[in-house]
């Protein structure tokens, strides 16, 4: 699978050869500015823990914002690398062909987004018609969407893949960070949260089992299937829990830095089994799944 992953090291090396740069970046040592989408914050953060003390001589700066900005940055070039929840559409790679540059892009895994609700709500097992009634301000029910950010993936994964473009409801609104949107839905019982999953799955964490604790994931019922589920990890991969999404690295390196060397670090065995730790379905793993009897 390392090998797999490694290909990235090759791409757009054409000025990798150039003298007299003795203290650019590589892909073991330098430093580097990304941008993350704000949604893995927590992932992100375990992941560069861990690849830096694997190589002490790196440091990644991450900068966590809305996916739009973060295709901001890595378009004026303000970020080498970006990780994100959607590739590059058609009209983004002809602008980069047009340049001539050609950004490398990789799927790390399959991500979900989690809906919560407060603890004194009794409406927490969902069908998708129902989601579907809620996000487009229908419901017979007065609920209160709560997103991270106007600008966020969250919201343009339920206008995309929930409303088919049709706008949100005029009553939404954002709290900013996703801790926010846990603390509003906590303080209000008819709201509704939509966060990135990795903020409410890793139970080894005391900041997400506080937040666990202080809210309640919602059940969903994809269409076609008989069975409630929450996002957890089996759910995510099989398809089964409805609303998911990919997590993508995009890189735009002219030679093979710093920007490299962590985009194969998550694309290979070690960065892949830090995904998992957080609940996500890493894409570049074999995961086999298997029946137990609990006695």
């Amino acid at each position: 699978m390392f090998c797999a992953a490694a290909a990235v090291l090759s791409v757009a090396a054409c000025n990798s050869g150039q003298s007299g740069q003795e203290n650019r970046d590589n892909p073991t040592s330098g430093s580097i500015r990304i941008s993350v989408d704000e949604t893995y914050k927590p992932l992100i953060e375990s992941e560069i823990r861990v690849f830096e003390s694997l190589y002490p001589k790196t440091k990644i700066v991450a900068e966590y914002k809305p996916e739009a900005d973060c295709f901001k940055d890595l378009f004026n070039d303000s970020s080498r690398l970006i990780i994100v929840t959607r590739d590059l559409k058609e009209d983004e790679k002809e602008f980069f062909k047009k340049a001539k540059i050609r950004p490398n892009s990789l799927q790390l895994a399959t991500d979900a987004i989690a809906l919560i609700v407060n603890n004194a709500n009794p409406d927490s097992i969902l069908t998708m018609d129902q989601v579907r009634a809620i996000m487009a301000g229908k419901s017979e029910k007065p609920w209160q969407i709560v997103f991270d950010n106007q600008n966020s993936s969250t919201v343009r994964f339920i206008q995309d893949s929930i409303n088919k473009g049709a706008p949100l409801p005029a009553n939404t609104m954002a709290a900013k960070t996703n801790p926010e949107v846990i603390d509003y839905v906590t303080k209000n019982k008819n709201a509704i949260g939509v966060i990135g999953v990795n903020w409410i799955s890793d139970t080894a964490d005391s900041t997400v089992i506080e937040f666990t604790q202080r809210v309640t994931t919602v059940k969903l019922r994809g269409d076609g299937y008989s069975e409630f589920v929450k996002p957890y990890q089996f759910y995510i991969g099989m398809k089964s829990y409805p609303l998911t999404r990919g997590m993508f690295y995009i890189l735009k390196e002219p030679y093979q830095g710093l920007g490299s060397g962590f985009a194969t670090f998550l694309g290979a065995q070690e960065g892949q089994l830090l995904i998992g730790k957080y609940k996500l379905y890493p894409a570049r793993l074999n995961i086999v799944f298997r029946e137990a009897t609990l006695k």
